[in-house]
């Protein structure tokens, strides 16, 4: 049983919050071990297992980006020959990874201004590509293309985020210059 059967919700990226809270927290009451103390050891192991397994599913599915490589996982598209990142967005990342390793040599306030600029733009522009494919995402209604586009920005995303902390690591260095 996959995450959202178990809170009986659609497999989706956005997902109603609240509704999914409500869920977890119905499940919660339902499968807390202090109910089950009087039950056979059997009967506790499966308990503690529901649990646990709720408390997973409600960690995954409240977050956008564990949510997004859960769905991911669950159609396939993470395995291993299937993670490439268009060469495209590759060659842009080398220009922003020679600017951070200028960084790292000689600091400069306005090449780090750019950098990070260039990058929350980019974030916005994969967003920007992908966000209409998963606002309307439903099981019936996918298909490989939309599911590759949407494993592109999760991909992409992923790869910024490492370049984000990269970029983050030189905040206090930003701080001190100015």
């Amino acid at each position: 049983m996959n995450y959202f059967e178990f809170f009986e919700i659609p497999v989706a990226f956005y997902l109603d919050e609240v509704a999914l809270k409500q869920r977890f927290l119905k499940n919660s009451k339902m499968f807390h071990p202090d109910f089950y103390t009087l039950e056979s050891e059997d009967k506790q192991a499966e308990i503690l297992e529901l649990a646990t397994f709720n408390n997973q599913a409600y960690l995954t599915l409240s977050d956008f980006d564990k949510r997004l490589k859960y769905i991911l996982e669950l159609k396939g598209m993470l395995e291993d020959h299937r993670q490439t990142i268009p060469n495209e967005f590759l060659m842009e990342m080398m220009d922003i990874n020679e600017a951070i390793m200028e960084l790292e040599f000689d600091f400069d306030e306005s090449a780090f201004e750019t950098a990070s600029k260039r990058v929350g733009e980019l974030e916005a522009e994969i967003l920007a590509n992908a966000k209409p494919i998963m606002e309307a995402y439903t099981e019936s209604s996918s298909n490989d293309a939309s599911l590759e586009t949407v494993k592109d920005f999760f991909l992409k995303k992923r790869y910024l985020w490492r370049i984000k902390e990269k970029l983050d690591s030189f905040a206090p260095a930003s701080k001190e210059v100015r």
